[in-house]
């Protein structure tokens, strides 16, 4: 009925409009369902590297407290990144690990995504 008031021009320029506003809508979804799904893979490499996860160390009070010192901002994802490829301390390189996770693997992660996603799912 709309479509009656309006002539041609403003009715393309109103379907451009829309179909512009349903992509745009469909992006901020595809890159919601591309963070959860980042998020979760992040889960099960802190769950799972190393056969039995990051935490089995990192749970632990005499040890750093990952997701406490990611959410408080004392811990940036460059530090985060440098630490898992090259070690620290007592802990291990721990990149070859993380790639053996099966979600991993499935995923097609680089490196650099697989800790994007871990370190995304200790700062939630």
């Amino acid at each position: 009925m709309l479509g009656s008031f309006l002539n041609h021009n403003e009715r393309t320029k109103m379907k451009k409009s829309f179909g512009l506003l349903v992509g745009a809508a469909l992006l901020a979804l595809s890159g919601q369902v591309a963070a959860n799904e980042a998020e979760e893979i992040g889960a099960k490499i802190y769950e799972r590297a190393f056969g039995r996860g990051c935490g089995a160390c990192h749970d632990i009070a005499s040890n750093p407290q990952l997701a406490a010192l990611i959410k408080a901002g004392k811990l940036p994802k460059d530090q985060f990144a440098s630490v898992l490829k090259n070690g620290k301390n007592g802990m291990p390189k721990a990149t070859a690990a993380i790639m053996e996770v099966g979600p991993v693997k499935k995923a097609g992660y680089t490196e650099d995504q697989a800790i994007d996603a871990i370190y995304e799912y200790l700062k939630k």
